[in-house]
């Protein structure tokens, strides 16, 4: 078929003209690959100068402007600010996003079909389906197990707990109660509230001395809470913290779940891929007994981001708790055997999700990305190994997954201060949190280009600095203590109030 002469329509290049667009885009794409080993972290110079830009502030033109101009704009707006590609990322719980996964997206967007709904798209869906089984086997989920690719955990949690709601309360859930620990992710208190639960609704289970949740406390609350008419209805374990990688003893709670006929929700956003490794299925032992489970893999699969996953044990649970009638401009849509996934999740237009997974598993292999994640289990325990042998410093519990946690021993501004010395050399780059109340640096291991070498510099970098730095820290670096959360007591931490 012949095409409309160049300029034509504007709106769709072709031929020559679509090549040039897509050959600018993939020598911007490799130049960034190509220099993210060598550029800084973080760059926070010259901010407030980028933003007054009007070229990249200003309202679009009523004319095009060429692309390479708009490539320019583009790379000085991605150098400010924190690059979670940059092998020297170890804060927070790392997303590096694999190239292989930015290529599917070009993919799924240029052939634009609708997924929300089988028909349309029978074999997209068909292959995105067999992605969810696969994550439901990883995880031991049986074959009456359903799930749903997501924005991410935050949006997978939503969907769990309407679920769980929809399960085992029906419409009369003002009186339910859920079960978290003060290390349970705060997305799990927004998602009680997005789903209609009162404050009163999130019980906060006091943890062991390991940061794990207490069982003999867990048991007690829920008889309490039954005595005093409360509806107990959902557990919420963790397996890998945010703060410290722990991982709840989840084939206990599992028991405790069944044995009290509780809903099990596993938050398994940062750990759960590492099922792929024999160390990390001993430590997730029990995720199996979930009733719904959560993943992201924009962590543990080194996905951009905005790649989460939910998995429910008995699908037609979760396709009951999402449906809705259909539309009349919908009704001439035959169903097929193929999940429709705009009833298994909020939403009823949604992308091509599973092609920026389906693609890397399948370039690259899963034993490719086993043996990324063993390399960061190693990569762990070389960082505890080499912190807890320096004076220094104090190196809490051994990781179950890939984040390390530690403090000067001279007290929280020390521990501030090297932090603070260790980022601002700008090749690698951690943050830190409160453990029990105390001012905690931590590392984390879990990005893809991350490797011995740029490991190692972290921590001769920290051990440099904790030797280095002053008695008499700077006031500035110094951070109050906020009073500690007294985990014997009902009452909610600041960040599960609302």
């Amino acid at each position: 078929m012949q095409r409309n002469a160049v300029g034509a329509r504007p709106l769709e290049p072709a031929g020559d003209e679509l090549r040039a667009l897509l050959a600018a885009a993939v020598d911007y794409v490799v130049g960034v690959v190509d220099r993210l080993p060598d550029e800084p972290i973080t760059d926070s110079d010259g901010v407030a100068e980028l933003l007054a830009d009007p070229a990249l502030r200003g309202a679009p033109p009523a004319r095009g402007r060429p692309v390479t101009e708009l490539l320019g704009v583009l790379d000085r707006a991605a150098a400010k600010g924190v690059n979670p590609g940059n092998p020297g990322l170890m804060a927070f719980v790392p997303g590096s996003g694999i190239v292989a996964a930015a290529v599917a997206d070009l993919l799924a967007g240029v052939l634009n079909r609708y997924t929300g709904i089988a028909y349309p798209a029978p074999g997209l869906v068909a292959l995105e389906a067999d992605l969810l089984r696969w994550l439901a086997d990883l995880v031991g989920l049986p074959a009456s197990a359903a799930g749903i690719l997501t924005t991410g955990g935050s949006m997978a949690n939503l969907s769990a707990m309407i679920t769980a709601r929809h399960a085992m309360l029906g419409s009369d859930f003002a009186r339910g109660t859920v079960y978290v620990t003060e290390q349970t992710h705060h997305s799990i208190a927004k998602a009680l509230r997005l789903a209609g639960f009162p404050p009163a609704a999130v019980r906060v289970v006091p943890v062991d001395p390991h940061l794990r949740m207490d069982l003999a406390a867990l048991t007690t609350m829920i008889s309490v809470d039954r005595g005093a008419g409360r509806r107990p209805f959902c557990v919420v374990a963790t397996a890998g913290t945010t703060n410290t990688g722990v991982v709840d003893q989840l084939a206990a709670i599992a028991h405790i779940a069944a044995t009290q006929k509780l809903w099990l929700h596993i938050d398994a956003a940062y750990g759960g891929f590492f099922q792929l490794t024999e160390r990390g299925r001993q430590r997730l032992r029990g995720i199996d007994r979930a009733d719904s489970v959560i993943l992201d893999a924009h962590k543990g699969l080194f996905l951009p981001f905005g790649t989460g996953c939910l998995l429910v044990r008995d699908g037609d649970t979760l396709r009951d708790a999402h449906s809705g009638h259909d539309p009349e401009y919908l009704r001439d849509m035959p169903k097929t055997e193929l999940p429709d996934f705009a009833d298994y999740g909020p939403e009823l237009t949604r992308d091509f999700r599973g092609l920026r997974l389906w693609l890397p598993l399948h370039l690259h292999g899963v034993d490719a990305f086993r043996a990324a994640l063993d390399e960061k289990l190693d990569l762990a325990e070389y960082v505890h190994r080499e912190l807890s042998a320096d004076p220094n410093l104090t190196v809490l519990a051994p990781p179950q997954l890939s984040t390390v946690t530690f403090r000067h021993r001279a007290g929280e501004e020390i521990t501030a201060a090297v932090l603070d010395r260790v980022n601002a050399e700008r090749r690698v780059f951690l943050s830190s949190t409160r453990v029990k109340g105390q001012y905690t640096a931590r590392i984390c291991v879990l990005n893809h280009r991350t490797d011995h070498t740029r490991v190692a510099e972290a921590v001769t970098a920290i051990r440099r600095h904790s030797a280095q730095v002053p008695a008499s820290p700077n006031p500035e670096l110094s951070t109050p203590t906020p009073p500690i959360h007294n985990p014997t007591q009902f009452d909610l931490p600041p960040r599960f109030r609302w």
